[in-house]
């Protein structure tokens, strides 16, 4: 069965370039547009420039990973579409999120961080 939250269809691809917006970071370009879903979607490219197979996948794998870090505090209802630029190589994950967060926060798609629990009280 496949996932609902994956980018497939040749016309969705479309409509986020056509119709989307995108904010373009150092090692990350992001193309987004509101889906009208209660989930988001996401495709994570890239294209030959960034390099032989080996180092696309790994782009692709450092993408996803970061995008999995911070899932949970982004609003829902978009369509992401996560291109690696050819600067990607030879990173750390943890680049790659600062970079990724940082193409979020623009638009204001990534929720705020909620105050430190010890300071309002709450427990989980």
């Amino acid at each position: 069965m496949l996932k609902p939250n994956v980018l497939r269809r040749k016309r969705d691809f479309s409509a986020i370039y056509n119709k989307g917006k995108s904010v373009g970071e150092r090692y990350i370009v992001l193309f987004y547009k509101r889906n009208d879903l209660p989930y988001n979607r996401t495709a994570f490219l890239a294209s030959k420039k960034v390099g032989n197979s080996v180092c696309r996948n790994r782009a692709r794998r450092l993408m996803k990973e970061s995008y999995r870090q911070f899932e949970q505090n982004l609003e829902s209802g978009y369509d992401f579409i996560w291109i690696a630029r050819k600067t990607i190589n030879n990173l750390k994950c943890a680049d790659v999120k600062k970079s990724m967060e940082a193409a979020l926060k623009k638009p204001g798609i990534l929720k705020k961080k909620k105050e430190d629990d010890r300071q309002t009280g709450v427990v989980l």
